[in-house]
């Protein structure tokens, strides 16, 4: 299967939606294509609902673009649903929980509202 990227913005956060398998082969390319194309646009909403496989690589993509983000002093939210692949993985790896949400809507509106996480304006 092959990823699916899309961009976007919603409530003022760029909007990045992903889908298929995020893996070794695609990961450092989709990186540089996030961060191209959200620029210094503000907050940044990372919607992995669709994504179906996220494999080691991917993972790292995704600690990698919180960094970067971070120290750029803009807001992140990874969507990643209920339940589902990528929300599985992301919490076996213990990923950051503050920066995983559950509804698109509600996390582009935290992300409109303020800081996602402490420390970061």
């Amino acid at each position: 299967m092959t990823l699916g990227v899309t961009f976007g913005r919603q409530d003022g956060a760029a909007l990045v939606r992903l889908s298929g398998e995020i893996d070794f082969a695609n990961a450092a390319a989709i990186g540089r294509e996030i961060v191209h194309r959200t620029g210094m646009s503000g907050p940044v909403l990372v919607d992995l609902t669709a994504v179906s496989y996220l494999d080691s690589a991917g993972v790292r993509l995704l600690d990698a673009l919180v960094a970067d983000l971070e120290g750029q002093g803009r807001r992140l939210r990874f969507v990643v649903g209920a339940s589902g692949p990528a929300r599985m993985t992301l919490m076996l790896r213990a990923f950051r929980d503050e920066l995983l949400a559950a509804d698109p809507d509600e996390a582009a509106a935290e992300l409109g509202r303020g800081p996602a996480y402490p420390g970061v304006p």
